[in-house]
């Protein structure tokens, strides 16, 4: 899977806005995490409008339908190379979450 890394760092791309998630609304399509080209769209300031016709045109063949509509709020997070995170969301509001951030219990 193509990933923008930058000084050990990958990029990663979530929605924390409400209304749709991009991964958790697109399970089927985890490369939607690290993709180079929606990456730079997002760096660059692009319409939320040419995101989601990228993003349609590059997944829109997969047996499960990819929906873009998370695309309006799309965000980057840098971490390190192999930090173990994952994508949780409410009412269409995303929250990247790393190994770091949780306190875990032992039985």
């Amino acid at each position: 899977m193509a990933k923008v890394i930058e000084n050990g760092r990958v990029a990663v791309l979530y929605s924390p806005g409400f209304g749709a998630g991009w991964y958790t609304w697109n399970y089927a399509t985890p490369e939607c995490l690290f993709d180079p080209e929606i990456v730079e769209l997002v760096r660059s300031g692009a319409n939320p409008d040419k995101i989601e016709e990228t993003a349609l045109e590059k997944w829109s063949q997969d047996p499960d339908y990819f929906y873009p509509g998370g695309a309006d709020a799309l965000r980057i997070e840098w971490l390190e190379q192999g930090t173990q995170f994952r994508i949780e969301e409410y009412d269409g509001s995303e929250d990247l979450v790393t190994e770091h951030d949780q306190e875990w219990l032992t039985a």
